[in-house]
């Protein structure tokens, strides 16, 4: 059994981080989390610092038994957090001692239980078929129990805000029938996540000044305001946040680990991690994400890709000046980086600082900056985006820069022609074959190949003329691929956008390609892969 307290934050036990990724977060529809999976989770977790893991409902959920048991048996060793145990009260008639379900939180051999408790007296009444009395004995019986066994108890109350609405009477009752029998938190529970961050304050500071109780908070996301509701609860008293890793959790979700650590440390500066952990949120969100196959979210605080990402030509301009101007923190403190997009709302200062990322300076090549600006809006009114097609959009800079004239920007190859053909045999086998001619190191190559589709059949058929020619090829591969048809261009004038994503097993890089024909869109964004593969190649000292 691990220690009793937190001890890897600043703040030592006096606030609570607390994590509920593997119980209430694995409630998210489409994550199904393994034994194995749920043990990573737990370590990722434990390293970036936060002080419990909610690891599950063992003697519920036999994958959660079988978590624990692991755990115990040294598969899991925790430096910074606490893992919990997650139950519920004994049930209604039955002695704590004997209810099964109350034996089997011991056996899980966590440190600390958190039970969860009827604290609304409609839910006691209908849903638990019991009275108010009856329901605070359960809860009181249930965490002396456990506290006359070793354990540390945290205490869930259950609907709680809707409860002390409905009945305050009754729901502080329950909270004090957890202090009575020995619980050191009572968490107040925003179970339908229907509240906002100025009533649900104010009734945090009331239940904390009329009770002096440590009191908890725990939020769901159903008016997406649980990341707001869990600060406006710490600011009013609460010492205990529980959180899901990236607000995984049923329906909407829960209040978001990650953005609730952000604002905690670089808004109210408390320090609730320990040296380093802030750094690592980004890493540890996307890790996370992996686990649960899940694609992490671009757009969310702190962590997401588009975090810091700034589109607009005015950010652009000020963060030129000052990158501070528009970024509200250092990217770099949550281990994340500031990005600007190039799209047809792009001024010179964008790609100016776009060129800096490329270790290009357009400011002393005005002449090339203004002329990549012009391609860039006019490519952009076409149907192009460089958004996400930073290595396209590093060769146009390039291109401008040296006006086409330089070896270290040109392409491998030049295309003569190329020809793609279907074939839908007698057995139903439609197949694709791709002939191409290029030339190449002053030879002329022609190389003809099949494929599943006309793209994958021209990828064939170029890979083919090229091998012998460029050693580096076969490393080189798709890593996924994007189609777009574009809605400005209804019916048989409609454009395509294909996006390329190529990887050579060290770095990853996306180029776009754009045009009427989805073969000659992929053509584009296929060649731009190579082209920008063999750059890279030609000038390694710059990358």
């Amino acid at each position: 059994m691990t220690r009793n307290s937190p001890a890897g934050t600043p703040l030592g036990d006096s606030f609570h981080v607390y994590d509920t990724t593997l119980r209430d977060g694995a409630q998210r529809e489409g994550i199904s989390y393994s034994v194995g999976d749920k043990l990573a989770v737990a370590r990722l977790l434990d390293g970036l610092g936060v002080g419990f893991i909610e690891g599950g409902w063992p003697g519920a959920l036999p994958k959660d038994t079988e978590f624990f048991a692991r755990a115990a048996a040294g598969e899991l060793e925790l430096r910074h957090a606490v893992l919990v145990a997650f139950g519920a009260t004994r049930r209604a008639g039955t002695k704590a001692s004997e209810d099964p379900q109350v034996r089997a939180l011991l056996d899980a051999q966590a440190p600390v239980v958190t039970l969860v408790a009827k604290s609304d007296r409609r839910h006691i009444e209908r849903a638990l078929r019991t009275d108010v009395a009856e329901n605070c004995a359960m809860v009181r019986d249930t965490v002396e129990f456990l506290v006359g066994e070793g354990r540390r108890v945290f205490v869930d109350a259950e609907h709680f805000f809707d409860g002390y609405a409905y009945d305050p009477d009754t729901a502080l009752r329950v909270l004090q029938s957890a202090v009575d029998g020995g619980a050191d938190v009572v968490v107040l529970c925003d179970t339908n996540g229907g509240q906002l961050p100025l009533p649900l304050a104010e009734t945090v500071a009331e239940v904390i000044g009329r009770t002096g109780f440590r009191v908890g908070i725990h939020c769901q996301d159903d008016t997406a305001c649980a990341v707001a509701n869990t600060i406006a609860a710490v600011q009013a008293g609460a010492s205990h946040a529980q959180c899901t890793a990236n607000g995984y959790g049923e329906r909407t979700g829960n209040a978001d680990l990650f953005a609730v650590l952000g604002n905690l440390v670089t808004k109210l500066g408390m320090p609730v991690l320990p040296e380093g952990g802030l750094a690592e949120l980004t890493r540890v969100s996307h890790a996370l994400a992996e686990i649960a196959n899940l694609a992490p979210d671009t757009h969310q605080a702190y962590v997401g890709t588009s975090a810091f990402a700034h589109k607009a030509g005015l950010h652009a301009s000020a963060i030129k000046v000052d990158p501070e101007l528009y970024n509200h923190i250092d990217p770099a403190a949550v281990g994340n980086d500031m990005r600007v997009l190039v799209t047809e709302m792009a001024g010179r200062a964008s790609l100016e600082l776009k060129g800096r990322e490329f270790g290009l300076d357009l400011a002393g090549h005005p002449e090339a900056l203004g002329s990549a600006v012009r391609k860039v809006k006019e490519l952009e009114a076409r149907g192009w985006s460089f958004e996400s097609a930073d290595a396209s959009l590093e060769l146009l800079l390039r291109r401008e820069m040296h006006d086409g004239e330089s070896e270290v920007d040109a392409p491998p190859f030049v295309l003569e022609s190329y020809r793609v053909v279907l074939d839908h045999r007698p057995d139903g086998v439609v197949v694709s074959e791709a002939t191409v001619k290029v030339h190449v190191d002053g030879e002329r190559v022609i190389a003809t190949a099949e494929g599943n589709g006309p793209v994958h059949a021209l990828d064939a058929a170029l890979r083919k003329a090229l091998r012998p020619h460029l050693s580096w090829l076969d490393s080189v591969e798709l890593a996924d691929y994007k189609v777009r048809i574009l809605t400005d261009h209804p019916g048989t004038d409609a454009v395509t956008r294909v996006l390329v994503e190529s990887t050579d097993g060290e770095r990853e890089w996306t180029t776009v390609g754009v045009h009427g024909n989805i073969v000659e869109a992929s053509w584009l964004a296929l060649c731009d892969a190579l082209a920008h593969k063999a750059m890279r190649l030609r000038e390694p000292a710059s990358h």
